[in-house]
């Protein structure tokens, strides 16, 4: 049989952390002034990362317009190599 303990110890830390980030949020909310400013820092934040991500994508589309730009040149650049070579043989 395997011994509990390790399981008893883990099972007491892990309510130990629960306790602590209980006590935690319970001071926070609390103090409303604490809490309103955390709330404003994440919708921040949020604002920020949805700009960012914006940014990303215009990125990507612009960058995948220029593959696609890219390997319509290289496409083209095959098709007259090709034709070259075919006319030389």
């Amino acid at each position: 049989m395997t011994d509990p303990n390790p399981a008893a110890e883990r099972l007491d830390a892990a309510l130990t952390r629960l306790e602590a980030a209980l006590d935690a949020h319970l001071l926070r909310a609390a103090d409303p002034a604490s809490l309103r400013a955390e709330i404003a820092a994440l919708i921040n934040d949020r604002a920020n990362l949805a700009e960012a991500l914006d940014q990303s994508l215009a990125r990507e589309q612009a960058l995948q317009a220029l593959a696609d730009e890219a390997s319509h040149a290289l496409g083209s650049a095959i098709d007259e190599v090709r034709a070259a070579l075919g006319e030389e043989t």
